[in-house]
């Protein structure tokens, strides 16, 4: 199994993703039938059998990790131009996890289980979220 880390470009907090995350697939017409997330990147991973259905996405929001969805499936797409594409099929619900600072990279990247950050509980309070995010940026964790 191998996840996958990608930049949320033009998103600046968990609470800015969460609100829009739905409207998206509409922007690209890219209509699974079911309560998903979608999300387009231009590369089909090579590693996807190690990924359907198994792996998340973490999302880097602001300089770190600071959330995650479980990937469904990846399917290839085409526009009308013959570009190629990756729809990532997501389940809707986000999992916060311990910040974790990542520097910029384009496009997306392998994420080892091993070195992917921790969930937070479910039920933390913002003190903690914030605390959290503290020691990330200084560091820490």
């Amino acid at each position: 199994m191998i996840h996958m880390v990608k930049l949320c470009v033009g998103v600046s907090s968990y609470e800015e993703l969460e609100s829009y995350r739905h409207e998206r697939a509409h922007w690209w017409d890219a209509d699974y039938g079911e309560d998903v997330h979608v999300h387009r990147t231009r590369m089909m991973p090579r590693r996807r059998e190690e990924m359907e259905g198994v792996s998340s996405i973490y999302w880097v929001i602001a300089g770190a990790i600071v959330c995650r969805q479980r990937i469904l499936r990846l399917a290839p797409y085409t526009n009308a131009e013959g570009k190629d594409y990756c729809d990532i099929i997501m389940a809707p619900e986000m999992v916060r996890t311990v910040p974790y600072p990542k520097r910029p990279f384009q496009g997306w990247r392998y994420l080892r289980p091993e070195d992917a950050p921790p969930d937070i509980e479910a039920g933390a309070n913002e003190n903690s979220l914030e605390i959290a995010a503290d020691l990330a940026r200084l560091g820490l964790i």
